[in-house]
């Protein structure tokens, strides 16, 4: 049987970071409101620990994106398919990636993919042509390393 996952990217500005890959990928912000209000209503959480984006609640230590086709858990907000998960960690990125997401957009659309990134926030690395492989790494906006090829 196959394994559900989600991929999880520490950083320190979760909602912004949500954010810029949301855009980057065409991926929905979760909402996360209602699992909010009720989690308020029985006092588990406060005040502090959620903030306001775009009209609906979001949690201020962490924050979801989401494939649009993908289903979602209505009760509270989270996807259930292909999903990115930000979280809040008070030391900013140190250090190479172990881990990367590679955009797979073709060739004849990999230099205008690239200028809309960097548009959105990220910013070139390097450019690679090798024997079997030529693509384009770049940072997020927080450092964290992805390649588009």
């Amino acid at each position: 049987m196959a394994i559900a996952y989600k991929l999880v990217i520490d950083c320190t500005e979760p909602i912004a970071l949500a954010d810029f890959w949301a855009r980057a990928l065409g991926y929905q912000v979760e909402d996360h409101s209602s699992l909010i209000d009720r989690l308020l209503a029985t006092g588990v959480v406060g005040a502090g620990d959620h903030t306001t984006v775009d009209g609906h609640k979001a949690w201020r230590h962490a924050a979801g994106i989401r494939h649009p086709d993908d289903p979602v858990d209505r009760d509270t907000g989270v996807g259930l398919g292909r999903r990115l998960l930000f979280n809040a960690v008070p030391e900013p990125k140190q250090g190479k990636n172990r881990l990367h997401l590679d955009l797979h957009v073709g060739a004849g659309r990999r230099d205008a993919e690239v200028r809309r990134l960097t548009e959105l926030g990220a910013t070139v690395l390097r450019v690679v042509e090798e024997p079997g492989t030529s693509h384009v790494t770049m940072a997020d906006p927080e450092g964290n390393e992805f390649d588009v090829q």
